[in-house]
């Protein structure tokens, strides 16, 4: 009487479990990247070569060659400023209209770090910032 045996061992292994974990850990590490990225400065740069006009502009920062900063109203004359005081005007500007653009006037020939204080400025007071370009 030769009984067999109903139960086998099967020598094959299911990755359907093991393929589901990897694609949980890709989606967990892809939103943990997104999530840990630095805040950019998010400004509006228009294009050399074309013209836009922004008809709301009421603040306008300049800096010229020397990191001196002045700051114009509407057409008003640009008056000098202290860099430590720029924030505070352009606050100041903002509480009177927050729809306005801010228009940075800056020298080529300076250094970089003084375009990204007003960039930061702007940043964090929620301006709208607009690059002033040659055409």
């Amino acid at each position: 009487m030769a009984l067999k045996r109903r139960n086998r061992v099967e020598a094959t292994f299911s990755m359907s479990s093991m393929t589901d974990l990897i694609f949980l850990l890709l989606i967990f590490f892809v939103m943990a990247s997104t999530m840990s990225a630095p805040n950019d400065i998010k400004i509006n740069l228009p294009q050399s070569k074309a013209s836009t006009n922004t008809r709301q502009v009421v603040a306008k920062v300049f800096i010229d060659n020397l990191g001196q900063y002045s700051v114009a109203l509407g057409k008003e004359k640009a008056q000098s400023i202290d860099a430590e005081l720029l924030e505070a005007y352009l606050t100041g500007v903002q509480a009177q209209d927050s729809t306005m653009y801010i228009a940075l006037h800056a020298d080529q020939d300076i250094a970089y770090k003084e375009v990204v204080r007003v960039l930061d400025i702007a940043n964090q007071n929620h301006m709208k910032l607009v690059i002033a370009t040659k055409k």
